[in-house]
């Protein structure tokens, strides 16, 4: 009878061992399975952050110097030409008489800026090549005429003296090359004036 008992009681301590081994081994793999879960969340947290701390970097890397002389030069051909087509289609005096300053301030601005190019290391030439956006632009205004194409005219003038007022800006302050950060400096200002006239425009 009493080797029965103690069969028993150790029977029982055996079972209440192996029930506690199988909480804890449960609990060990929650916690395993919980650190896994955070190990991951905390991996994608710090790949997200590099992913944009990348794309700042990349964001706020200034133009080189080929890149300016390229996108300044596509500006002033665009100006020009959609400054002729706006002396032809439009019958609005201050539009033509914008369009004329226009002709005369981008021309002396690509050949300021092939001077300044001379001056800069590796002497990058400007392509004189206009944007896609630029380009569609142009094709928008040739089919348009009158007061259409005046409205038109004016929206594209606003919006194109702003995004080169802001790249001159930019080049100006964080640029690579002294000669074509000095001919930003001085064409910003011209720009401005460019933009304060073309928001005064009928639209």
């Amino acid at each position: 009878m009493k080797k029965f008992v103690a069969l028993s009681t150790v029977a029982a301590l055996a079972m209440a061992l192996a029930a506690c081994g199988s909480k804890n081994d449960t609990a060990n793999e929650t916690n395993m399975s919980d650190n896994l879960a955070t190990a991951n969340e905390t991996g994608a947290i710090d790949n997200n952050m590099m992913a944009a701390n990348d794309m700042n970097a990349t964001a706020a890397m200034p133009m080189t110097a080929q890149a300016f002389v390229d996108a300044a030069s596509g500006t002033d051909a665009y100006e020009i030409a959609a400054a002729k087509l706006a002396q032809n289609k439009s019958s609005d005096a201050k539009v033509k008489s914008f369009a004329a300053d226009m002709i005369k301030d981008h021309t002396k601005s690509t050949a300021d800026l092939k001077a300044a190019a001379a001056k800069a290391d590796g002497h990058p030439m400007p392509s004189g090549m206009m944007t896609a956006e630029q380009q569609a632009n142009m094709t928008k205004l040739q089919g348009l005429s009158g007061t259409d194409f005046d409205k038109e005219y004016a929206r594209q003038q606003v919006d194109a003296h702003q995004k080169a007022l802001a790249a001159l800006k930019g080049y100006a302050s964080g640029g690579d090359s002294p000669p074509l950060k000095d001919f930003a400096s001085k064409t910003a200002t011209v720009v401005e004036h460019h933009l304060d006239m073309a928001q005064k425009l009928p639209m």
